[in-house]
């Protein structure tokens, strides 16, 4: 087993003693002196990635989550298992976001790999937010129109995750840039959860229009912040890097090793939809009132991202995945208590701590087994496996309490059992990768 992070041989791209240089994790070395110099632009670019992952994060229907699932559940009468196919089904291009990462890394846009796709794909998402206003009773047209918008803030949201990886592994500070992204996810959450309770009591275009301003919001970031040499849009040798990337991502072990690590995680049977279900069929729980709970989850997140910020430079990542998913497991049991809204408060604050602290884990894991040269690539390609098994983990319980009517309390004991078996995965991962603290040598 390989003791260094892959690097990729990018053609064209010449190799310097500064970016081959390594510590025991696979970071580059800075010298103090250098990394004081560069202070100022990585403030620079953390600026940056906050304004991308607010655009990208904001925007998405599953943010706002709540005046879709009211016009879904209300006016469209949607099943259970109808509305989580639904929202697996707008986030499919996630699923994709891989091919994202190999045109945003290997394919210029108007000479640029970075400013004019950020800034590009921000206008056409809007623009597909405005036209589903119009669509909004209608099933197929509003899904369609979805997908395409989440298309577009993919590309963004890649973008901004080769940004966190590129900073971070130059920095040593994987664990650290990651938690800052969290936080302004969180943030989302906090704004998100009460806003889309907000939206949910208006009509549907009030929803679409504010999608559209949040995705708008990067491009004056975009425009203002990144300024980048001019790519040359050689066509050889763009689709010579590009299978370069590919091929060389096949063969990364260590990543092959994470990215297997993320799904199994979360490919355990969820319950977010059949939880909307009981908090208002149920337990008759309010739009604003469940959106409040979403703020509180959310507010709990900004916490956990502290904390795991906090922890990562004084434990290695190995200590840090096993609490981490132990306290998932068995956190998930406090969904048997689900019975009144005092209930669901407490629950839904310690469920938004420990979610924060185990993604946050994970992604570290994913910024430190993701190749040098494949940044955009390799962190989409982990992103979009844990979509992934998200997406599947929701339908599948929805479809157990269907079909085979499963009761959500039973759910509950599965989704922790499932989850507790990955404690036995962690011994797999690459020493390499785990065994270090978030922490720039001097």
């Amino acid at each position: 087993m390989r003791t260094e992070q892959d690097v990729m041989p990018v053609p064209g791209v010449e190799v310097t003693a500064t970016t081959t240089a390594r510590t025991q994790g696979g970071n580059a070395v800075v010298s103090p002196e250098q990394r004081e110099t560069e202070r100022p632009q990585l403030t620079h670019w953390v600026v940056l990635i906050g304004a991308a992952t607010f655009a990208t994060t904001m925007s998405q229907t599953g943010i706002l989550r709540l005046p879709f699932q009211n016009l879904l559940k209300s006016e469209l009468s949607v099943s259970r298992e109808g509305m989580a196919s639904f929202f697996a089904l707008t986030a499919l291009a996630w699923y994709f976001k891989p091919l994202a990462g190999i045109v945003t890394d290997s394919v210029p846009l108007f000479g640029t790999r970075r400013r004019h796709y950020l800034m590009l794909s921000a206008f056409c998402a809007a623009a597909f937010y405005f036209i589903s206003g119009i669509a909004s009773h209608n099933y197929g047209g509003l899904l369609i129109l979805l997908i395409a918008a989440n298309a577009m803030l993919v590309i963004g949201s890649t973008v901004a995750g080769a940004l966190t990886v590129e900073a971070g592994q130059r920095y040593g500070a994987t664990g650290r840039l990651t938690s800052a992204m969290y936080v302004v996810a969180n943030g989302c959450a906090l704004v998100g959860g009460p806003l889309g309770g907000f939206l949910a009591a208006r009509a549907f275009g009030f929803t679409v229009g504010t999608c559209a301003l949040f995705s708008l919001s990067i491009v004056p970031f975009a425009w203002c912040f990144v300024r980048e040499p001019a790519a040359k849009q050689n066509g050889s040798e763009t689709w010579a890097k590009a299978k370069a990337q590919f091929s060389w991502l096949i063969r990364s072990r260590t990543m092959w090793t994470a990215t297997g690590l993320l799904f199994f995680v979360y490919i355990a049977p969820g319950f977010a939809t059949p939880l909307y279900y009981l908090q208002t069929d149920t337990l008759k729980l309010s739009q604003q009132f469940i959106g409040t709970l979403i703020l509180l989850g959310g507010l709990f997140g900004i916490a956990g991202s502290f904390l795991y910020a906090f922890l990562c430079s004084k434990f290695t990542l190995r200590l840090l995945l096993y609490l981490s998913v132990a306290a998932s497991a068995l956190g998930s049991l406090g969904y048997l208590f689900y019975h009144s809204a005092a209930a669901a408060t407490l629950v839904e604050s310690e469920n938004g701590l420990i979610a924060a602290f185990v993604t946050l884990a994970l992604m570290d894991l994913a910024a430190r087994a993701t190749p040098r040269g494949s940044e955009g690539l390799g962190f989409a390609l982990m992103m979009s496996v844990l979509n992934i098994a998200q997406s599947l983990s929701d339908v599948f319980g929805s479809w157990l309490m269907d079909q085979h009517h499963v009761t959500f309390f039973k759910l509950v004991w599965l989704n922790t059992g499932t989850t507790a078996l990955v404690l036995f995965a962690i011994p797999l991962l690459p020493a390499a990768l785990i065994e270090r603290r978030d922490t720039t040598p001097s």
